[in-house]
Parts: structure tokens; C-alpha cells; sequence
């Protein structure tokens, strides 16, 4: 039951991100990704809210809590759940573990986002050259 709890909610969340993404795209007018900010923030700051408010506000099924946290927030945006956890590392006191935590997940995307981008475009360019071969 939980995984289905999940992925309807991951569903529902990849959803509206998408939609909002392109509604943003077209109104913004810009290259920059201010869609991507603006959903990585209400993401961010509907994650903080949910965690705390069914927490300790509101008691509800493991499986309601999971569909909107792990499934919606998660479909919605990973990158609230990176915001939760280092807010709560650093709540919890432990900011050295919660400014590396920060400073190694921004690094290292980046980097990995860079490594993608390099062996797509060398693949790309194999797969060219050899259909360029008779």
C-alpha cells in the first residue's frame, strides 16, 4: 500500500511540476530558469511545512504522509527534500555535517551534471561518425 501511496503522489507531483514549469517558461520571457527556482523553493517550502505540520500538528496514516512528502514533494522536486535534510542537520545543531552535506551535494551534481553532458555528447558523436562510415 505504502508504494502505491508513493507513486500516486510522485505522479501527481511530476504533474504539476510540469505544467507549472511550462506555464513559468512562457511568462517569464527569459533564459534564466526561474521555473526551476521557483519550484525548487515552493517545493522546498511545502516540504518544510508538511514534515513539521504532520509531524506534530496533525496525525494521519504513514501512507498519507508518505504520498504527499516522499510522493508529491518528490515528484514535484527532489531538491526540497536536500533543503529539509540540511535544515534539520543544522537545527540539530550539527552545521559542520550540514554545510558539507550542502557544499558537497551542489558540488558534486554540478559535476555530475557536467560528466552526463560529456558522455552524451561523446556518445552522440560516436554513434555520428560511425553512421558517417560505409
Amino acid at each position: 500500500m505504502m508504494i502505491w501511496a508513493v507513486a500516486i503522489g510522485s505522479a501527481f507531483g511530476g504533474v504539476v511540476r510540469f505544467l507549472l514549469s511550462g506555464v513559468l517558461q512562457r511568462a517569464s520571457g527569459t533564459t534564466f530558469p526561474l521555473w526551476t527556482l521557483v519550484i525548487n523553493v515552493t517545493g522546498s517550502l511545502a516540504l518544510g511545512f508538511l514534515m513539521r505540520y504532520l509531524g506534530e500538528g496533525v496525525a494521519v496514516s504513514a501512507q498519507v504522509r508518505a504520498l504527499l512528502t516522499v510522493g508529491v514533494c518528490g515528484g514535484y522536486t527532489t531538491f526540497s527534500t536536500f533543503s529539509y535534510e540540511t535544515v534539520t542537520l543544522f537545527t540539530a545543531g550539527d552545521w559542520k555535517r550540514a554545510a558539507s552535506y550542502a557544499l558537497a551535494s551542489v558540488t558534486l551534481s554540478l559535476f555530475a551534471v557536467g560528466v552526463g553532458v560529456t558522455a552524451a555528447r561523446t556518445l552522440i558523436e560516436a554513434v555520428r561518425d560511425r553512421a558517417a562510415i560505409p
